[in-house]
């Protein structure tokens, strides 16, 4: 059946727009190199029908039967990805048709540049449709929750060569460095052969966006620095974001933050994430309206949301540039003994903000998430950050997508949640002793239950409930007055 596959692929590689007619013979080749194979009949009948992310499982199990390599997830992952960088276009020509069509319209610029990352297999469109989504209602709003399925687990013999690693190469520096374009990958470290990414100047600095391998929502993109340099939340993030807004309107942009604890997973080189989707957060309503001195132009609010957030709306980015810079720099150095919040531990600093912005109705908008990530001896952990009681559902640090109103939550959940159906209906079970309590809850507040329907509902809200009481935790303030003196201080010092 190999001859069938690899027919099967180039014909839905053509079928994609990955390769024209005249890219056949020259394709087929290049997949027949990589599979030791030094011939292919010239009829093929019945080939494959199927996606591509299907054929290639087949093709790479046809590899490793033939021992040309060896049944271990990266050799496996380092022959997908190449045998699909034989159908991807080089960068330069991806760029510019990416520009050709921006010419036409960005969203036209960016639904092509999409589609081409999920047809070469670079977003794992089949193993991200393993996931878990539902939306859930909460105090703030429907809510957005995810069982991250998507990420395979490693095989014993994939741990075993890991671990004989020796000697680190330096190279690519990170997963978010530009030399990972086209990166074939080795032993612990992801194959990028497909891997695209086109050059967006912000800012008079070059960035490169490309989309996550695993979309946790519509066209889950990065902006990443073409230099290799830390996250840091500054005057200039607020300007490249905007610029960015301005570039790609259909889009939003936000940063995750730039200290251990509140920021993302990597904090060691600058990056944005973005893409063309409306989160909870989006429409969250008003809490609290108040004018910012110096700032006439510029509309001010607290919105209703577990983590405290200020959304500031203005014409002229410029104005709302200093707006926000305003707001970081005093939130730097605030302290609200009160509120439990410190600025400083001796040097080290505890306050920043994860920002976000979009285009509403022709004006820019930045929603200005505070965030401090202090510890004590109560909450090891951080003092705002899921506290103990909701550890059993997340213990994870909460990153700008869990800011925005969508969980990611650990893979371990969808049997966990399955025993504890199973315990709400009686049913012989083995409720994990992390989620017993939650369990013993649940019975008490709704009785024995009679069908899977009403189980399976009953835990989507319960667990959308525990979300909103994780980014309750990680909220610097509880209520308004502490919002109030904070705005207070804003203005005081807008005035000196």
């Amino acid at each position: 059946m190999i001859y069938q596959h690899i027919k099967g692929l180039v014909n839905q590689a053509l079928a994609a727009k990955l390769i024209d007619d005249a890219d056949q013979i020259y394709a087929t080749n290049q997949v027949l190199a990589l599979l030791k194979l030094e011939s292919i009949p010239a009829v093929i009948d019945n080939p494959t029908v199927d996606s591509i992310p299907n054929i290639l499982e087949q093709i790479v199990a046809y590899a490793v039967e033939q021992n040309i390599i060896d049944n271990v997830f990266d050799d496996k992952e380092i022959l997908s990805a190449t045998i699909m960088n034989c159908f991807v276009a080089r960068p330069s020509v991806v760029s510019d048709i990416f520009q050709q069509k921006y010419l036409e319209s960005p969203q036209q610029a960016t639904d092509y540049f999409y589609e081409l990352s999920k047809n070469s297999n670079y977003i794992q469109m089949n193993r991200i449709q393993k996931n878990v989504h539902f939306k859930a209602d909460t105090i703030y709003g429907e809510m957005d929750i995810t069982i991250n399925l998507s990420k395979p687990e490693k095989d014993p013999e994939q741990i075993r060569r890991e671990s004989e690693i020796k000697h680190s190469v330096n190279y690519p520096k990170c997963l978010l460095c530009i030399e990972n374009e086209g990166y074939a990958g080795r032993v612990g470290y992801p194959a990028r052969a497909n891997h695209r990414i086109i050059k967006v100047p912000l800012v008079h600095e070059n960035w490169y966006l490309q989309y996550s391998p695993y979309v946790y929502y519509n066209e889950h993109s990065i902006l990443l620095a073409e230099q290799h340099r830390d996250m840091k939340i500054s005057k200039a993030t607020f300007e490249r974001l905007l610029h960015f807004v301005v570039k790609f309107p259909h889009y939003f942009i936000g940063s995750n933050a730039d200290l251990p604890i509140v920021g993302g997973s990597i904090l060691s080189h600058d990056h944005y994430q973005t893409g063309r989707y409306d989160f909870p957060m989006t429409n969250a309503a008003t809490a609290l309206s108040f004018e910012l001195n110096n700032f006439a132009d510029v509309t001010a609010a607290v919105l209703e949301w577990p983590l405290t957030t200020i959304r500031l709306q203005c014409h002229q980015l410029e104005t709302l540039v200093e707006a926000a810079d305003h707001i970081l720099t005093t939130w730097q150095s605030y302290d609200d003994e009160e509120a439990n919040i410190c600025a400083f531990s001796g040097d080290t600093p505890h306050n920043t903000i994860t920002p976000i912005a979009r285009m509403r109705e022709h004006q820019f908008e930045l929603d200005l998430v505070l965030r401090n990530n202090r510890t004590t001896d109560e909450h090891p952990l951080g003092i705002f950050h899921p506290h103990a009681d909701v550890h059993h559902i997340k213990k994870e640090n909460i990153g700008l997508i869990e800011v925005m109103g969508l969980a990611v939550l650990p893979a371990r959940l969808k049997d966990e949640l399955a025993e504890i159906k199973r315990f709400l209906l009686g049913q012989p079970s083995d409720v994990p002793s992390y989620h017993q309590q939650w369990a013993d809850q649940l019975q008490e507040n709704y009785g024995p239950l009679s069908s899977h329907e009403q189980a399976e509902t009953i835990l989507e809200k319960e667990l959308g409930a525990k979300f909103a009481k994780v980014l309750g935790d990680a909220g610097v303030f509880k209520d308004n007055l502490a919002s109030e003196r904070f705005i207070n201080t804003l203005n005081k010092k807008a005035a000196q």
